[in-house]
């Protein structure tokens, strides 16, 4: 198994709670059980794991101020189509070259709190031959893991879809959490103009939450991603009406499973319209429609939530997310982007050794700006046209 070492100048987690060489927590179980009254006799029913503390500690490390997450968790395939739009074929020692140039940015753990990883590049090394977890470590950013296996079609659905990885993921989270990880994701998406179906909802939030009580079973904090797809020409309105329901949906089910939500991550789209409306909403508009909705449906004790960017130009996610952050908010309100975050650096380093240095310091100014936005201070000078270019692709598939 790989190691990792110690979290440095973690705000959360202390050293002494990381044994370098077999990345294990050494922990006293915490009693996470209470007893819920019933009408002929007493229930008991545990509420998480015995990992609990564990998890609040985790997640509140990640939700720590003017900090995010950076998602480099795309699956081999696309990831290879990141690497084609550069002209590079799709081999594991490319995806490694890249990937050791994200993880490897000197000064990244300043901006970024965790790291979402593909299961290769957990048990990978960099092109220096140093374990990928252990150099996130050093950086003082949490390793996660994406954990489910991808979307596939939901029969007797409006052309809709449903995420599988349930069968085995007890015994993948266990090896995960051996080899570092602490903490999963799991994305499950909803298409407005597909309906959404009673029944894509309901299976979507099913899903994330059997996933989430698994994770925490394991101990790792799970991310909880219920995506509003981008698709269609809906306005705002439709797009609010729509995730109410849906993290209306999730969060019952999540209480039905009994998730602790203290040790979870929400990772929700912003409330926008459709990518092909032609009403188009400003930063404040989105804002406004998005913290409504985190305040009507949310309970104050997740403790992050850490929007995706869903195909928004990486300006456009950052002056959404800088808007969100005007005024305190009872959660920590930050990011969780791949694309938004990546993008330019990508272009930037177009396969070549001689661009590396190049392309992280324009993944540390993307995500510096991020950072800023967290905290409610970006003022969106000195962007690049690069940074301006809408990343919407119409039915796009991971």
């Amino acid at each position: 198994m790989a190691s990792t070492s110690l979290l440095k100048a973690s705000p959360v987690l202390d050293k002494s709670e990381w044994v370098k060489g077999q990345s294990v927590l050494f922990r006293q179980p915490s009693s996470a059980s209470v007893v819920l009254p019933n009408r002929a006799t007493s229930l008991a029913v545990r509420a998480a794991s015995s990992y609990a503390d564990e998890l609040v500690k985790t997640a509140k490390t990640i939700a720590s101020p003017g900090r995010g997450i950076l998602a480099m968790d795309e699956s081999n395939a696309t990831c290879g189509k990141r690497l084609d739009s550069i002209g590079l074929e799709n081999t594991e020692a490319n995806r490694q070259a890249y990937r050791t140039l994200l993880v490897s940015a000197p000064g990244l753990g300043q901006y970024i709190s965790g790291a979402i990883l593909f299961e290769e590049t957990l048990y990978q090394s960099t092109t220096e031959g140093k374990k990928m977890v252990d150099v996130l470590v050093e950086q003082n950013i949490v390793p996660g893991i994406k954990v489910d296996k991808g979307l596939v079609p939901l029969v007797g659905s409006n052309n809709e879809s449903w995420c599988q990885g349930l069968d085995g993921l007890s015994s993948r989270t266990a090896a995960y959490y051996q080899q570092g990880a602490r903490f999963a994701k799991w994305r499950t998406v909803v298409s407005i103009p597909n309906g959404p179906s009673a029944l894509a909802v309901k299976e979507a939030a099913w899903g994330l939450a059997r996933y989430a009580a698994i994770s925490q079973d394991s101990g790792l904090v799970p991310i909880v991603e219920p995506e509003i797809l981008l698709d269609g020409e809906h306005d705002i309105d439709r797009t609010y009406e729509v995730a109410e329901k849906v993290w209306a949906e999730v969060f019952f089910y999540l209480a039905q499973n009994n998730v602790m939500f203290e040790g979870i991550l929400l990772k929700p789209s912003m409330v926008t319209p459709g990518a092909e409306s032609k009403d188009r909403a400003t930063p404040e508009q989105v804002a406004a429609y998005t913290l409504k909705l985190l305040r009507n449906r949310i309970p104050p004790a997740v403790p992050g939530i850490m929007f995706l960017s869903g195909g928004q130009s990486e300006l456009e996610a950052t002056l959404n997310l800088n808007a969100m952050n005007q005024a305190p908010n009872p959660w920590h309100v930050s990011f969780s982007y791949a694309r938004a975050l990546q993008n330019t650096c990508l272009k930037t380093w177009g396969g070549r050794a001689e661009n590396v240095n190049a392309a992280q310091t324009t993944l540390l100014a993307r995500a510096k700006a991020n950072s800023l936005a967290q905290l409610g201070k970006y003022s969106g000078e000195g962007e690049s046209e690069e940074a301006k270019e809408g990343m919407f692709v119409k039915g796009y598939t991971y």
